[in-house]
């Protein structure tokens, strides 16, 4: 199963019925990355909704290191994650 990385703005536009999330099982660990990725960006949008809010706070952590390290912790606490339901990619 390949995990698709969609941008927060891209899921603001999916349905609340939509299941954006069917499954934590990725084939290897790079889909387990992609979808660790579009786990905290679906985290992002569903925090602050208002794309446009997003799209003008965006430049103030994209130059700050402590936010861009934040956002990396968050991303492996997903990827933690992902991998352990995985276990870990075993064969």
């Amino acid at each position: 199963m390949g995990a698709a990385v969609l941008s927060a703005d891209e899921h603001e536009g999916q349905a609340a019925s939509d299941s954006w999330l069917p499954s934590l099982m990725t084939e290897t660990p790079r889909e387990g990355f992609a979808l660790a990725v579009k786990l905290s960006q679906k985290g992002v949008a569903t925090t602050q909704t208002d794309a446009e809010v997003r799209k003008e706070l965006r430049p103030e952590y994209a130059a700050d290191p402590n936010s861009l390290i934040a956002i990396s912790h968050v991303i492996a606490t997903h990827f933690q994650t992902v991998a352990a339901a995985n276990d870990y990619w075993r064969e």
